[in-house]
């Protein structure tokens, strides 16, 4: 089984509930994230160091057989902890934490005494103090937008564009950027569209401008994929909820097979492991529906990955199930562990609809049959450029009349569309999902939060 969220888990490296070993690049004092932590939760006192006895050794021999007054110090002001975040969530996280964030979940690695040719050749290879910080301010918005709509916005009767518009302009609200204007869509916001799947959907369905809006049952399961970037640093993290406790063992199938991926993931481990492990847990598991044991099924067709800058699918991929793979994950890498269970056959299909868009890089662009194609692939280089988006997304930027020259875009390759994966119906799918950064001492799981 994975790690368990510790309840210190924002502690800095040397912390109670967090293993001793310090990520790279971390400066010493303050910018460990462990003295704001402390701040944040009470921790420290109140600054009052107690009063000073201010009597010398004559004035002692004088007064002699008399109580002696004690000088009364002023005392010092308490020290001004993070502003509290509002509810909803609209407080810029860089007005609260002021750049220094919490540290995600760190776990060493149980043997960092191995040196590999890859780990050599690798030694140059770490993270920067600018990227760490931008890394951990998106996994922090990641985290309060999703405890949020956890606790007050997903519930049966909801709809699900309403849960897109709470997740989505809760992001916009703690990065501090509207992402209505030219280019502010490549320093911060959503790191691909919102993914709301219900039942036998598994992913990539989003709702979309115009489409019938659909509503939340209570035996239901919804699986919730969101990203979140700052200069194309993406989180990318997922959970799924179910008000109907017969799919609760569906969930812990799941949420044990990610944890099982973050256990065996680490500096030169070999993805077709990791990728066993995971299938052994996931499949230990079944679901009685109606008096039948339905065995949980490890989803085929979907991976984990490695992320890039702008990149949310890297050149490294963690399936679900046993397979013949020779990559290895290395220092420096950042990776979304995720993992798909089904209580059908695990086998996806495309379905109809458009989720989202993405720019395919190294695509020639010349000889656009239309003006709509060659205004709208303008668009997407200035806003957008290879991180995934929807069309609310576009139409938030104001861009209208789209539809035809999308269409010439993606018939000519230079545009990649997605359409909603899904089992056979009747199905029920879930996914969690967390991202991990690969420290030499260690592994950070950065999305990590109280709530998985």
């Amino acid at each position: 089984m994975g790690s368990k969220s510790p309840d210190g888990q924002y502690q800095g490296p040397n912390g109670h509930d967090s293993p001793d070993f310090k990520p790279a690049q971390i400066a010493s004092g303050n910018s460990n994230g462990a003295d704001t932590a402390d701040v944040d939760r009470g921790i420290l006192g109140d600054g009052d160091d107690g009063d000073d006895d201010d009597g010398g050794a004559g004035v002692k021999g004088l007064q002699a057989g008399r109580k002696r007054k004690k000088s009364k110090k002023p005392k010092k002001r308490k020290a001004a902890g993070p502003a509290k975040q509002t509810s909803p969530p609209r407080l810029p996280v860089s007005t609260i934490f002021e750049s220094v964030y919490p540290l995600g979940e760190l776990i060493p690695y149980e043997n960092t005494s191995r040196t590999t040719n890859e780990e050599t050749r690798y030694n140059s290879r770490h993270f920067s103090e600018t990227f760490l910080s931008e890394y951990r301010q998106a996994a922090e918005i990641h985290r309060e937008v999703r405890q949020y709509v956890q606790k007050e916005v997903i519930k049966p009767g909801v709809s699900m564009s309403t849960i897109v518009e709470a997740i989505e302009d809760g992001i916009y609200a703690l990065t501090g950027n509207p992402c209505t204007g030219t280019g502010e869509p490549l320093k911060s916001g959503p790191g691909f569209p919102t993914g709301l799947c219900l039942n036998n959907v598994a992913a990539h369905w989003t709702p979309n401008t115009g489409g019938k809006d659909v509503l939340l049952q209570k035996n239901d399961v919804l699986s919730v994929d969101f990203g979140v970037h700052v200069n194309g640093h993406i989180v990318d993290s997922a959970f799924t909820l179910t008000f109907d406790e017969t799919y609760n063992p569906l969930l812990e199938a799941v949420k044990a097979a990610t944890n099982t991926g973050i256990e065996h993931a680490g500096v030169d481990a070999r993805i077709n492991e990791v990728s066993a492990a995971i299938q052994e847990v996931m499949e230990s598991y079944e679901v009685n529906v109606n008096g039948k044991s339905l065995p949980v099924q490890a989803v085929q067709g979907l991976t984990g990955h490695n992320i890039l800058p702008y990149r949310i699918h890297g050149d490294k991929y963690v399936p679900f199930v046993k397979n013949n793979s020779k990559q290895k994950m290395e220092e420096g890498d950042v990776f979304a562990i995720e993992t798909f269970g089904s209580t059908g056959r695990g086998v996806m299909t495309d379905d109809v609809g458009v989720y989202g868009y993405s720019r395919n890089e190294g695509i020639a662009s010349q000889h656009l049959p239309s003006a709509s194609a060659r205004s709208l692939l303008k668009a997407i280089d200035a806003n957008f450029s290879t991180i995934p988006f929807s069309r609310r997304h576009l139409e938030r930027l104001g861009v209208t009349k789209y539809h035809l020259g999308m269409r010439q875009l993606v018939d000519a390759g230079i545009v990649e569309e997605y359409a909603p994966l899904v089992d056979r119906k009747g199905a029920m799918v879930a996914q969690f999902e967390h991202t991990i950064l690969l420290h030499r001492g260690g592994k950070e799981v950065i999305s990590r939060g109280e709530d998985y």
